[in-house]
């Protein structure tokens, strides 16, 4: 590839992340505005939110790891398809029934996408700069998501609730027409190393790779945990502690912006000082900020300042942790260790809004409710710990020559 294709690739690469930020925070986005026009309580959105993640999980770990044997570009531009039309559907649907249905066919294109749009900024990345690149196009999704809770209410001041949905799958249609002709068509690389199985997923459930896989699944499930469980609530929580319904939104944008600016900073760390310690430090910093909103009484600015830094730390981790898998697992299991992650980190995701949906219905006050995050961000230190015996497992096999295929 030429280096300005190069770059363009990686550009399309991050518009697909921007794309998927700003379509999985229209919903908790929409909810608030839903009970009017359709009659739906929140409440009854506690499926809506998780079936998408049920569906993200299916596709990457069923669809995506086939772009470690017949190339990325087919993946993601089928995922960005299936996106652009049930997203667009989504606008349509005037019952729970109806939004869990798209939601979950949305799901399915992410995660047919996102996994391999990972792999192949990992490939076309110089070595030296691998997780600050690839966090940086993985930033796409904190950008998407601040665009979408900084223009939620122009975008309805125009075309009601539907036009949360309207925007990312118009943009999601172009993307696929657009992903076609840039990518790279050929085959992801396979190192000259024969696989030991078919099905490139189980290699990840053996020796030498299963201490690496469980490091990396186990830290992003917890995350997933936080981050569904904010990102979803966060809208609704924070008006019962005094924000109104337009500050909520903005918080929620902003908690994602501040995740780019922690995302790079821990991917330049990851390039350039200790995966361990960095990810150990942020998760250990994330919960202090959970434990500081729950000892304090609602305060708007207080509270914006620690969901900022906490909520921040956690999308910014979400940016990290996809990251390290450049260093954790050869090119020939990208796809599949992204995407199998992507699948164990749903128990996480999915169990975030439903925790939140318990916790409400319990009516638990807001201090506490955000104070809950601090639980899964000390559980994702502890696992950290164990990084730098996963980085080794890589560096071992690369010493040992392998027969080619």
């Amino acid at each position: 590839m030429t280096p300005a294709r190069r770059i363009l690739s990686l550009v399309l690469l991050a518009l697909v992340f921007i794309m998927d930020g700003y379509d999985l925070n229209a919903m908790p986005l929409a909810v608030p505005r839903l009970q009017g026009p359709l009659g739906l309580a929140p409440s009854a959105f506690g499926w809506v939110f998780s079936i998408v993640l049920v569906g993200l999980g299916a596709g990457a770990a069923l669809l995506a790891p086939l772009g470690d044997r017949i190339g990325r570009r087919p993946l993601i531009v089928f995922g960005c398809l299936a996106v652009a039309i049930a997203t667009l559907a989504t606008a349509t649907a005037t019952s729970i029934p109806e939004f869990i249905l798209w939601r979950f066919v949305t799901g399915v294109g992410l995660g047919a996408c996102l996994p391999n749009c990972t792999a192949l900024s990992a490939e076309l990345a110089p070595e030296r700069m691998r997780a600050t690149l690839m966090s940086l196009v993985s930033a796409g999704i904190v950008v998407g998501a601040l665009g979408a809770g900084m223009t939620a209410g122009p975008v309805t001041a125009v075309g009601g609730w539907q036009g949360l949905f309207v925007v990312p799958g118009l943009f999601a249609a172009l993307l696929a027409i657009v992903l076609w002709w840039v990518l790279p068509g050929e085959m992801a690389p396979h190192e000259g190393i024969a696989p030991k199985s078919r099905i490139p997923q189980f290699e990840l459930f053996s020796a030498p790779w299963r201490l690496p896989f469980a490091v990396f699944a186990g830290a992003l499930t917890l995350n997933a945990a936080n981050l569904y469980l904010l990102t979803s609530w966060v809208p609704t929580v924070l008006p019962q502690a005094g924000f109104t319904v337009d500050q909520a939104a903005q918080v929620t944008g902003l908690m994602q912006g501040m995740g780019l600016a922690l995302g790079m900073v821990m991917s330049v760390l990851i390039d350039r000082w200790r995966p361990g310690p960095t990810m150990v430090g942020a998760f250990l910093f994330m919960s202090a900020c959970f434990v500081a909103i729950g000892l304090t009484t609602p305060d708007p600015l207080r509270w914006t300042l620690l969901l900022l830094a906490g909520a921040g730390c956690i999308s910014g981790a979400g940016m990290a942790l996809p990251a390290l898998t450049a260093y954790l697992f050869p090119s020939r299991l990208l796809s599949s260790a992204v995407g199998m992650g992507v699948l164990v980190a749903r128990v996480g995701a999915i169990s975030g809004p439903l925790i939140g949906t318990a916790m409400l219905g319990a009516n638990v006050e807001p201090r506490l409710f955000l104070a809950s995050a601090a639980i899964p961000a000390v559980l994702a230190a502890l696992i950290c710990l164990a990084i730098p015996a996963a980085l080794a497992v890589k560096r071992r096999e690369e010493a040992v020559p392998k027969p080619a295929w």
